[in-house]
């Protein structure tokens, strides 16, 4: 993948164009292997690594009062647990007296001065979550969601705001890649759907910035062909199957646009085409080399990219309107599938250090450069809509690691996972 042409000129022969499809398939093969060359089985069960107790949010979570309870009580504890800011204590459905107080002695016993307990009825939860200490409640509010789980994942997401001033992403829903199917589930993990099975592999899952469509990569034509799936009518659409291949799509942050990498002209550059599909893409990059995988900059300013016009993979940023790309990653022999943070300030991606690919995040404005996970084999990542966690596979399985590195965690998955996505904020 690493290999380069001698003589630039050869590219106008019939010897030139031969010697870079030769190595723009090796590239492709080496992407595709990235992505499909996990063998190990996914992990199901949530194996958690973290940096201690010292400096978590102490609190007690009660079982719910109502139908399924404990069961509410149980998601809602092991979301905040696998926020890597949370030492949850668990605990009975508290006794409240007849004017909704709580034991306030009791209370203090259980060693938490902050203390969340509710009922269920119907799909409505009511919580509280209070501070003993102050023997008042910090928040209250009532919650209505049919869906059992996705109810306990909100009141989770309202808990952790409260105490963390920062918004909740336990209701998002997260997209991966296993074989020849792409499967949505909910953030931890559970309520797993599949959402298209192909008789051909399936790569590259990437959300629409309103969280109701998936772009993706199917081989079934016998070439990457990029589709576009309507998630709630299940209808897709073939939005790039341009001559040669049509690879690695990002959204627009208005949704109106994907870039993506295609080889049209025996060239692979990236260019901008309509979300709905079309005839007439627009050319970002125009490399002699290889460019791929595009994401956008959360402004709409621009893209960042994977290319090896250094001679080897790396991370490159430019304008929407062309011209020349800086390169943006130093460290490391190849640094691909790179995501900018939701708020524009930090870029993560998967890098090659001393035989391992781990996931490394770098700051945009001061350029430092942190390895958050150890390998070997961690690859796309991508940021939890809040910025405070990264998705990645690792292995075949889904993990997520804390953006300062402190916290890692496994998510349960099916199959043998190539890729996967974190979904956006959906309401």
């Amino acid at each position: 993948m690493t290999a380069t042409l001698d003589n630039r000129g050869m590219r106008n022969t019939g010897q030139g164009r031969f010697a870079f499809m030769h190595r723009f398939f090796l590239f492709l093969a080496f992407v595709f292997f990235l992505q499909l060359g996990n063998f190990t089985q996914a992990q199901v069960q949530v194996a958690l690594q973290g940096s201690g107790t010292s400096n978590k949010f102490p609190v007690v979570i009660a079982d719910f009062a109502g139908p399924n309870g404990k069961e509410m009580a149980d998601i809602i504890s092991a979301d905040l647990i696998r926020s890597g800011q949370f030492e949850v204590t668990r605990t009975q459905a508290l006794t409240i007296d007849s004017n909704g107080t709580p034991n306030w002695a009791a209370l203090s016993n259980l060693g938490a001065t902050t203390v969340a307990y509710g009922s269920i009825s119907g799909s409505t939860a009511n919580f509280q979550l209070t501070d003993t200490a102050l023997k008042a409640p910090l928040e209250a509010k009532n919650i209505t969601e049919p869906q059992m789980r996705r109810l306990a994942h909100k009141v989770a997401d309202a808990i952790y705001e409260k105490m963390t001033g920062v918004r909740g992403i336990f209701a998002t829903r997260v997209a991966y890649a296993t074989g020849q199917q792409l499967v949505v589930a909910d953030a931890d993990g559970e309520n797993r759907k599949i959402i298209v099975n192909s008789p051909s592999s399936i790569i590259s899952p990437a959300w629409s910035p309103d969280g109701s469509k998936l772009a993706y990569v199917s081989f079934e034509t016998g070439k990457p062909v990029v589709y576009v799936q309507n998630l709630s009518t299940g209808s897709r659409q073939v939005v790039a199957n341009f001559k040669g291949n049509n690879s690695a799509p990002a959204w627009s942050p208005d949704g109106s646009q994907l870039a993506v990498a295609l080889s049209m002209n025996a060239l692979s550059n990236i260019y901008q085409i309509s979300a709905t599909g079309g005839s007439n893409p627009r050319r970002i990059t125009d490399s002699a080399e290889i460019d791929t995988e595009p994401f956008y900059f959360p402004n709409g300013s621009g893209i960042i990219f994977t290319s090896d016009r250094g001679g080897s993979a790396q991370i490159y940023r430019t304008g929407l309107g062309g011209g020349s790309a800086s390169r943006i990653t130093f460290n490391g022999s190849q640094n691909v599938s790179g995501k900018i943070s939701p708020d524009g300030t930090k870029l993560v991606y998967s890098s090659l250090r001393g035989g391992s690919y781990s996931i490394a995040q770098q700051g945009l404005g001061s350029g430092s450069d942190k390895t958050l996970t150890s390998g070997p084999n961690d690859l796309s990542p991508s940021f939890a809509p809040n910025g405070m966690q990264i998705l990645y596979v690792s292995s075949g399985g889904l993990s997520i690691v804390n953006t300062d590195g402190s916290f890692q965690a496994s998510i349960p998955s099916v199959g043998n996972v190539s890729s996967a996505a974190w979904g956006p904020f959906t309401d």
